[in-house]
């Protein structure tokens, strides 16, 4: 192996920890308010709104959002899929686990517990890891005690029920219900080629887009 292959190698594990990282520290500066923290793990050039781009406005529209709507959060991550693209960008799927002390008109609390994942977009500026965007996903949000049978999976506390979109961004989830088994020995696909398991599980689609406000 070259040294410049060796290098090469070095700089890829030290990435993929350094963007573990930024999920970590995303549920950690989030839960606990610290929001220049969060917007500084975010590219200086964040898309906030279809006019709005930068850090300032992340952080406006982050404090009006946690003070409406939650006394306190913790978001708990779990399985982590990373894959480059190049040296300085790559994208990934974070699944979290997250629980929410929600208000309620009536002057009471709900405690929402709730299951999504992120899609990820990292870009590496200036030698730093940073998200470039993030796509929640989410599968369902109830209370503790009301576990999310059925339709609409969204149950949040004075708001109309509705659907996540957890399983949009797999077309597997709709071609297993449509495919039931047939009687014949199914054919398995080759596996995907390195840094192509989540492009093959999309089909090939290209990154799912944000519907920007």
């Amino acid at each position: 192996m070259t040294d410049q292959a060796l290098l090469a190698r070095i700089d890829r594990l030290e990435s993929l920890d350094e963007i573990r990282q930024l999920a970590a520290k995303y549920s950690l500066s989030l839960d606990m308010r610290d929001l220049d923290a969060h917007v500084n793990l975010f590219v200086d050039d964040i898309r906030v709104s279809r006019e709005l781009v930068g850090r300032a406005h992340l952080k406006r529209w982050l404090d009006d959002t946690l003070r409406m709507q939650f006394t306190g959060t913790s978001h708990h991550i779990g399985n982590h899929i990373i894959e480059f693209e190049d040296a300085d960008r790559a994208h990934g799927v974070v699944y979290s686990k997250n629980e929410h002390e929600t208000p309620c008109a009536d002057g009471s609390s709900e405690w929402v517990i709730m299951q999504m994942l992120y899609w990820d977009n990292y870009e590496r500026r200036d030698g730093r890891w940073y998200f470039r965007r993030r796509l929640p996903c989410y599968w369902y949000a109830t209370d503790i005690n009301k576990p999310p049978v059925g339709d609409n999976k969204m149950r949040w506390p004075d708001r109309e029920s509705y659907e996540g979109a957890y399983h949009e961004l797999w077309p597997s989830w709709t071609e297993f219900w449509a495919h039931p088994p047939d009687g014949n020995q199914p054919e398995v696909a080759p596996p995907a080629p390195l840094e192509q398991f989540l492009t093959r599980m999309r089909r090939g689609a290209p990154d799912p887009r944000i519907r920007v406000r």
